[in-house]
């Protein structure tokens, strides 16, 4: 398996995150905001910029998370075009960031969770959409309509479509309030699907704490996933702040200084974390050993 850090977690100076993601001896950045610009406004300049910056530190793009589904079911032709024109951009923004997918969602629920409804919307937006050479993966969502694994299956089985994977991120499964123990039951539900999964430590519904001090039985994830010969991504969300909590409106959207604040050395902590419980789980699952270099935050 392959280590990430999503960008924005660490820095929202793109080099600062490369570089301190390459010392820290992991394979790669999922991109999400940078230089204070959502993913979903950078222009082909700022997304080349990410791209060079990202191989010259040895880097692999591992992901591009724009907030594609990420807002209420569509109700009229014009929202469902808004959408769909999203989607479609967020496909050639991750072409041209070399990424290996684009992360979605499944529309915001109201009240109880409904992925056929959701499904339903989600083929109308995704009709005609060119993801034949960036696939989109499907994420387990805190606040959306596939919160649980169970729901991201009944949202892809009334979709239809098998080009589709999970993304599976557990935290948010558990941050919910519909999963509190996601490991290992919803696991076995959907591995054959999972295309990428996201690490990050709930303290129940209250907030997101340093890897290792939540709910989430990591080194039992990651052994699981070395033991099933998972090869794909797991890419750090850190969500934990030092000296303060992330706001809701912030986690929804996730881009700028104002979610980024604190995360430098939250993240840093996270993956030095991440490292040590993957290392105990076999030569396969370890990221390369880190060099000597001091990680300083304004590195």
């Amino acid at each position: 398996m392959r280590f990430a850090v999503i960008n924005d977690e660490l820095s929202q100076d793109i080099e600062q995150a490369a570089a301190t993601t390459s010392r820290l001896g992991f394979d790669g950045l999922e991109i999400r905001s940078s230089g204070g610009v959502a993913p979903h406004r950078m222009d082909d300049a700022a997304l080349a910029g990410i791209r060079e910056t990202v191989a010259r530190h040895g880097l692999r793009v591992a992901g591009f998370d724009p907030p594609a589904l990420k807002c209420e079911l569509p109700r009229t032709a014009a929202e469902a075009d808004s959408v769909r024109d999203l989607v479609t951009d967020s496909v050639r923004r991750a072409e041209l960031l070399g990424a290996p997918f684009v992360r979605i969602f499944t529309f915001y629920r109201q009240g109880d969770p409904d992925p056929r409804r959701a499904a339903a919307a989600a083929r109308e937006v995704l009709d005609g959409v060119p993801f034949g050479r960036v696939p989109l993966l499907v994420e387990t969502g805190m606040r959306t309509n596939s919160p649980t694994m169970r729901h991201t299956l009944e949202f892809l089985d009334a979709l239809g479509d098998d080009r589709l994977g999970i993304l599976w991120d557990p935290g948010n499964s558990v941050f919910s309030g519909w999963d509190p123990a996601p490991f290992p039951q919803d696991y076995a539900l959907g591995r054959e699907r999972i295309r990428h999964v996201h690490v990050k430590d709930p303290d129940g519904q209250r907030a997101y704490v340093r890897l290792g001090d939540g709910d989430l039985p990591w080194p039992a994830i990651l052994a699981r996933l070395a033991e099933d010969g998972y090869r794909d991504w797991i890419s750090l969300e850190t969500h934990w702040r030092v000296g303060r909590e992330l706001t809701q409106a912030q986690r929804d959207e996730p881009w700028g200084e104002e979610f980024t604040s604190g995360g430098f050395e939250a993240s840093s902590t996270c993956m030095r974390l991440l490292r040590e419980m993957a290392r105990t789980q076999g030569e396969d699952a370890v990221p390369a050993a880190p060099d000597t270099h001091t990680v300083e935050a304004g590195a």
